[in-house]
């Protein structure tokens, strides 16, 4: 598609897990009821004092959790997405060991570990999404784009959707423009809504896979980028 006002305005929108262990114990004594046989009751000797039965409980066991650096991703989106107290701060504080001494640069395979309030989040998220499995075509991979959309708060339709990825690859998510502007300046246009690496680098989502030709990330991201720019994918009728 032409390059004339295509993703012109990519900016940052800096917008995927662990377990609670914990110990408790105690043990209970019953004692006896003695019964009185005359017209007094007798009155029982006091019990000894019984052992434990269990051990002592063990003090709570702070649960930890790692994640793995991604390409593309960054402290900010990973703290957001694991509801990491204390915000991409503290997740640089806590692994400054394995950073660096520069939190803008997280070389992807590092592992990071996060605290253990962000645990919980992050494995509810991820089993409520893999409660629905979406069929690789593209009636699934716009309906589970739509859930994650919804999830983030990205705005559009299947319709708007559907229309915009006809014109741009008619829905061969490994299309590629070989020939206008971007393609001459080395950024070529790519996959389901023909999307440049500057726009998809700018406004992937933080969950998707950090690939311009994986079907869900191109939608999601170029959704995003559309939103930004236009209010949403709905509102694109050709290039943008």
């Amino acid at each position: 598609m032409p390059g004339k006002g295509k993703h012109r305005r990519p900016k940052n929108n800096p917008l995927s897990r662990g377990f609670l262990v914990a110990g408790t114990g105690g043990a209970a004594l019953v004692l006896p009821f003695v019964g009185a046989t005359g017209a007094q009751a007798v009155t029982p000797a006091a019990a000894p004092a019984a052992a434990p039965t269990t051990a002592p409980a063990a003090a709570p066991v702070k649960a930890t959790t790692t994640y793995t650096v991604a390409a593309g991703d960054t402290l900010s989106e990973i703290a957001a997405t694991h509801s990491v107290s204390g915000g991409w701060k503290k997740l640089y504080e806590n692994n400054r060991a394995v950073i660096g001494n520069n939190p803008s640069l997280i070389r992807p395979g590092a592992k990071l570990t996060l605290d253990a309030r962000a645990a919980e989040p992050a494995r509810a998220d991820r089993t409520k999404r893999s409660a629905t499995l979406y069929p690789n075509t593209l009636d699934g991979w716009i309906k589970e784009s739509l859930a994650i959309m919804a999830d983030k708060g990205i705005p559009g339709t299947y319709d708007g959707i559907h229309r915009n990825v006809m014109r741009e690859s008619s829905g061969n998510p490994l299309a590629i423009n070989n020939w206008d502007i971007n393609a001459k300046n080395g950024v070529p246009s790519k996959g389901l809504l023909q999307v440049i690496l500057p726009t998809f680098k700018a406004y992937h989502v933080a969950g998707t896979k950090f690939d311009q030709y994986d079907p869900v990330a191109n939608i999601v991201a170029a959704c995003n980028y559309a939103a930004d720019r236009y209010g949403s994918i709905d509102n694109v009728n050709g290039p943008y």
